[in-house]
């Protein structure tokens, strides 16, 4: 009788999930939770934004791009 309980012990230590994997699994949802929650922002943030005005070039790097490639700059 003895032997028996010792038995049923190690059953339901065996059949209990493996808290490293309780800990993967809230990990890896979390992980997952973050990446979609972040495309589906981007997603929005680019349907209702808009666009981004680039800086206007000056004009001294204008010239110095035009110098670079070798064509005169008018004006000089």
């Amino acid at each position: 009788m003895d032997s028996e309980s010792q038995f049923a012990s190690k059953d339901v230590e065996g059949k209990g999930i493996n808290p490293g994997l309780i800990v993967l699994l809230v990990v890896g949802g979390l992980l997952i939770t973050f990446l979609v929650g972040n495309y589906v922002l981007y997603m929005y943030a680019q349907k209702t934004l808009p666009p981004r005005k680039k800086k206007p070039v000056s004009k001294k790097k204008l010239k110095r791009e035009k110098l670079k490639q070798g064509v005169a700059v008018p004006g000089e």
